[in-house]
């Protein structure tokens, strides 16, 4: 699903035929913020890795530096991976001959597993890939039978 995808183009109008009616300005922003949402989500592609003792997202974050992105815990059990990716300044005398590489939002939500440590949670970007490692909670120890003493009457 990318930016043309007919789903979103479709939401975009909906957005827009809401914004000539003022009461309905709040319900307009909603539906714009999760346009662009769901737009930054279908441009950010993602690896999750499941290790006998952590979980690893794999995001590619090529040119960008570790201010430009964000990696935070909402709603108590979804990693939120976002930011954002900003045109180079022009500089005079230098004009583009094509433009390729996507510029803008990004952001990516999992939610994550029971028995993910939301309190052992670490990001590294290296070359351009960010990864975000969770580390999972150890299994519960199993609760041993309650031995009762049998009495005589």
């Amino acid at each position: 699903m990318g930016f043309n995808h007919p789903l979103l183009d479709t939401l975009y109008h909906i957005v827009d035929e809401d914004n000539h009616d003022s009461n309905n300005k709040n319900k307009s922003e909603q539906a714009r913020s999760y346009v662009r949402d769901a737009k930054a989500m279908a441009t950010t592609p993602a690896d999750v890795k499941e290790y006998p003792n952590s979980y690893v997202f794999v995001v590619d974050m090529p040119g960008l530096k570790s201010g430009d992105i964000k990696v935070q815990v909402e709603e108590d059990n979804v990693l939120v991976v976002c930011g954002e990716r900003k045109r180079e300044e022009e500089k005079e005398g230098v004009k583009y001959v094509r433009m390729e590489r996507k510029v803008g939002k990004f952001m990516r939500k999992f939610v994550l597993p029971e028995n993910a440590n939301l309190e052992n949670i670490n990001a590294v970007c290296q070359d351009g890939v960010l990864s975000v490692t969770v580390e999972k909670l150890p299994p519960p120890e199993p609760k041993k039978p309650k031995t009762i003493e049998v009495k005589i009457a």
